[in-house]
């Protein structure tokens, strides 16, 4: 795969707030995509993947990156609403909303809060949900080891992309590192712990924007049953299955997940 020339842009969002990183690159339709808990990976894969079929602006949350302010953002109505005002700073008019896990849940409730600014959603393997009879593993007790088998079905292809860059044989890097991770545990944390239900069930049928839901097959962290219950409480949905797939299906399968988004959106 080609790689694409990005640009990574720290976005004045006023009031006073912090400003935010944005990875953008790509041309044709605007889409916004909303990362998991994870961030973005360096060199993101999917995110390339995405960008040679539309105009992808992927605001990094406060926590993440160079984007800072996490301590105002108390909850997930004030996530929700700072990833509104994120949208209306870059200058966009209802573009395409993506979001995967973590961000799948923030897109969700973005799409219930003001329905008439959605108009295409991707849910890709959202948090936001509980069942008891389905219990999501708690993340924030996981080593970095354990999650490659959780997240991925190809379990090698996980451990290759996550270590990735990463040299913890260098004490400055592990400091750096360590640093890093507790902001995102922090911001996360925030939505996720102890588990990640902050009453978004309450609020899908809201939504009205055509919506895709895609789900891995091999979803260790979020079983695929999630989807049905997405996909039986927003009216104007598909919901998708892909095979050979965990978790971060991103990763796995970037091209088939940008293929499914954008034959959904009707972008070529």
């Amino acid at each position: 795969m080609t790689t694409l020339t990005c640009q990574n842009r720290m976005l004045e969002i006023g009031n006073g707030r912090a400003p935010v990183e944005v990875w953008e690159a790509g041309e044709g339709t605007p889409l916004v995509f909303l990362h998991g808990a994870g961030g973005l990976m360096p060199n993101d894969r999917f995110l390339q993947a995405l960008a040679a079929k539309f105009h992808v602006h992927a605001p990094l949350l406060p926590g993440y990156g160079n984007s800072e302010g996490e301590d105002e953002l108390r909850d997930m109505l004030d996530t929700t609403l700072h990833t509104g005002d994120v949208i209306d700073a870059l200058g966009l008019v209802k573009p395409a909303l993506v979001g995967h896990s973590m961000g799948g849940m923030m897109a969700a409730e973005l799409a219930s809060l003001a329905p008439n600014d959605v108009e295409h959603l991707a849910l890709i393997a959202p948090a936001g949900l509980w069942l008891d009879a389905h219990p999501i593993d708690d993340l924030f007790a996981k080593l970095p080891f354990e999650l490659p088998a959780l997240l991925f079905h190809d379990v090698a292809l996980g451990e290759q992309l996550m270590t990735a860059g990463l040299d913890l044989d260098d004490p400055d890097f592990l400091a750096e590192f360590l640093i890093t991770s507790a902001r995102r545990l922090g911001m996360a944390g925030k939505l996720l712990f102890p588990i990640p239900d902050r009453g978004l069930s309450r609020r899908l049928h809201r939504i009205k924007a055509k919506t895709l839901i895609l789900w891995g097959e091999s979803d260790r962290l979020i079983e695929p049953v999630y989807g049905e219950v997405f996909a039986a409480a927003i009216a104007n949905s598909k919901l998708q299955i892909l095979p050979e797939a965990g978790h971060l299906v991103t990763h796995e399968k970037p091209g088939q997940v940008v293929d499914a988004i954008a034959a959904m959106f009707g972008a070529a």
